[in-house]
């Protein structure tokens, strides 16, 4: 301790000089002046997962919106003479490995070459092999069987060579590329509604359930834990067998209980915000329960509100596709992701382009909402600024 005081002591004093003073600084304004909108703006635009995520987004939107009016094909005009068709897309035709020039591959194996020629026959349901091309694996000469590739040119055989069908067409011998887009519009319809419903619903009754309080709380807490307690693919099921399958009783039935999640995230919320100063300020100055719920707790509990919405947006769109995969949800020949994907999947080892299509599209959905949540949820935590 001696040792250190006379170190201390052998400082030259010079080396402490006080700063000098500059008025002019002193009100300087070091950060530019940002509203709360603005700051979570510029963090939102460094993620690049969410900026990716709106980009998706805003593609799939629009070709939702414009997509069916790309070619002449109606979304539910049949055409059985143009059942099965596999994709052809112009220019991309003559690239092999997109396989989206009109043909249907498949393996043969066989004793002999011409054996497995004479299953392509079959697997491909005509009469020659004048539209088949084959591609030799192995003519069976070792221990294993022949094994040849056949590439049949379905539009060259039903002289189509004019006609593109960019996604296929399915059993009936509908487009399935104007299907998916109608298809996308009536998913992203119902998710949208649900999900705003729910907002209104869960907003209203979380934040009057945790700012009045006491018996009022207790009361509406115990209906929310009523309505968690039964299982939400039985409340939906009831729903659907009361009312007539459609967009109105998916809907309906998504919103019964889907409020109830965004409900306790707001009563979280205003439980920790209502007791604070500037809502005791506020009610001090005479302002009313309406006005303090409407004007000062709902807009500091907003961020939560949106993170919330953009991660039930995916989760309804998942809930109709599962629906009417299982046969609840729209009934054929309403086109939605869901019905696509269960029309698909009837024939999926013959004719995959069928569900590939929509399967593809709502992943693309899926992963775009999510990510987008991900970074609204980092750029709307005050936590996160720098």
């Amino acid at each position: 301790m001696d040792k250190e005081k006379l170190n201390n002591e052998k400082l030259n004093k010079d080396l402490f000089v006080p700063a000098k003073k500059d008025e002019a600084k002193r009100e300087e304004i070091r950060r530019p002046s940002l509203s709360y909108w603005q700051d979570a703006w510029i963090r939102l635009r460094k993620n690049k997962g969410a900026i990716f995520g709106i980009a998706l987004l805003i593609i799939v939107g629009i070709l939702s919106l414009v997509g069916p009016h790309l070619n002449e094909n109606d979304a539910y005009q049949q055409d059985l003479g143009h059942s099965r068709m596999p994709p052809r897309v112009p220019v991309l035709e003559n690239i092999s490995w997109l396989q989206l020039d009109g043909t249907k591959s498949d393996e043969f194996q066989a004793a002999t070459v011409e054996e497995a020629e004479q299953k392509a026959l079959l697997r491909f349901s005509i009469d020659d092999l004048e539209y088949v091309e084959f591609e030799l694996v192995d003519d069976g000469t070792g221990s294993e069987p022949a094994t040849v590739v056949g590439h049949f040119d379905v539009y060259a055989e039903q002289d189509m060579d004019e006609i593109y069908y960019w996604f296929g067409t399915d059993t009936l011998g509908r487009d399935i590329f104007t299907r998916v887009w109608t298809g996308t519009q009536v998913s992203l319809l119902i998710a949208f509604v649900a999900a705003a419903l729910d907002m209104i619903i869960g907003v209203a009754y979380g934040g009057i359930s945790a700012y009045y309080g006491g018996r009022v709380d207790n009361v509406m807490q115990r209906f929310i834990e009523i309505l968690i307690g039964i299982p939400n693919l039985v409340v939906v099921i009831l729903m659907i067998m009361i009312l007539e399958p459609g967009v109105i009783s998916i809907i309906i039935a998504l919103t019964i209980t889907g409020w109830t999640g965004m409900a306790r995230i707001v009563r979280g919320q205003v439980l920790k915000l209502k007791n604070q100063e500037f809502i005791l300020a506020s009610r001090t100055l005479g302002s009313s329960n309406t006005r303090i719920l409407s004007k000062h707790l709902i807009p500091n509990t907003l961020g939560m509100i949106i993170i919330n919405t953009m991660f039930t947006i995916p989760a309804a769109i998942f809930f109709e596709a599962f629906l009417s995969f299982i046969g609840l949800g729209l009934q054929s020949p309403e086109a939605s992701l869901g019905t696509l994907i269960n029309d698909g999947f009837k024939s999926l080892q013959t004719n995959p382009h069928i569900m590939i299509f929509p399967a593809i599209v709502i992943s693309l959905i899926m992963i775009g909402f999510n990510i987008l949540a991900d970074g609204l949820r980092d750029a709307l935590d005050p936590k996160m600024r720098k």
